[in-house]
């Protein structure tokens, strides 16, 4: 198995990192992928003070890919894939922006759909990233949600998180 885990600030381009998760790997089925991006909750809502102007996310250098790759370890014992890519970006992102991208190549879909949403449902409570929104009102740090704890209890993994 194969991981890779990058950091960065700069955008990402998704059909780069799927021609590399199938290249010259003639094993490879399946490649399933997610792509978080940034969303303006108010678009969600209705309402103006949900408005997101931008996303500032920080995180520990080397503390953090170190724990994204026990996270993909974790899958790797769970699940039967090839590799998995995780990009993460940090810094300021405006609306519409891609954050993350989980990418996991297998011989069949299963598995790769199945890691893929284990590596985001890890991802989402567990991950070293601290997130700061900006909206019309002021900045505000964000908290987990309740939501993505239960997602990471499925797997039967105890979230973390304090409430």
């Amino acid at each position: 198995m194969i991981a890779r885990v990058v950091i960065q600030t700069e955008d990402f381009n998704v059909s780069q990192v799927l021609d590399q998760l199938r290249a010259g790997d003639l094993r490879v089925g399946a490649i399933c992928s997610f792509v978080g991006t940034v969303r303006d909750t108010r678009m969600l809502s209705g309402n103006a003070a949900d408005q997101i102007l931008s996303m500032e996310l920080e995180h520990y250098p080397g503390m953090t890919e170190s724990a994204i790759e026990a996270m993909i370890d974790e899958a790797h014992q769970r699940f039967d894939f090839y590799q998995a890519h995780v990009i993460h970006r940090v810094g300021e992102l405006k609306p519409a922006d891609q954050i993350v991208l989980v990418a996991v190549s297998s011989a069949h879909r299963g598995e790769s759909f199945k890691a893929c949403e284990f590596l985001m449902d890890y991802l989402k409570t567990q991950a070293p990233f601290w997130k700061k929104e900006a909206t019309p009102e002021g900045a505000k740090w964000v908290d987990a949600r309740v939501t993505d704890d239960a997602a990471l209890a499925r797997w039967g993994i105890q979230s973390r998180n304090v409430a």
